[in-house]
């Protein structure tokens, strides 16, 4: 063989080579992006669909005539009794503000 059919060769192997690992690398990141995708698609759909459960819950809780609701946090809060609490303090406050405008 030639010098230059020889150089020809080892330059096309050296391309070929080149090309195989770009597009090994491609490849990788493309199916690697895909997965996060498919990773973010599954944690929205589970957030979405725990919302739906919870607003769900919320709604039948509320149909039902309990007031008894959950909290964000989780806790168990009953409607009608922090309704009245706070009836309570407003009354309790309206007697002080009248005491004290008697007084003076």
């Amino acid at each position: 063989m030639t010098k230059p059919t020889l150089n020809s060769f080892f330059v096309g192997r050296a391309l070929a080579q080149s090309l195989n690992d770009k597009l090994g690398e491609t490849l990788t990141y493309t199916l690697s992006e895909l997965g996060k995708i498919n990773a973010e698609q599954g944690e929205k759909l589970r957030n979405f669909t725990q919302e739906v459960i919870d607003r769900a819950a919320r709604e039948t809780t509320n149909a039902s005539g309990n007031t008894t609701t959950v909290a964000p946090n989780g806790q168990t809060i009953d409607v009608q009794e922090t309704i009245d609490d706070l009836r309570a303090e407003i009354a309790r406050l309206r007697a002080e503000i009248q005491a004290h405008r008697h007084q003076s």
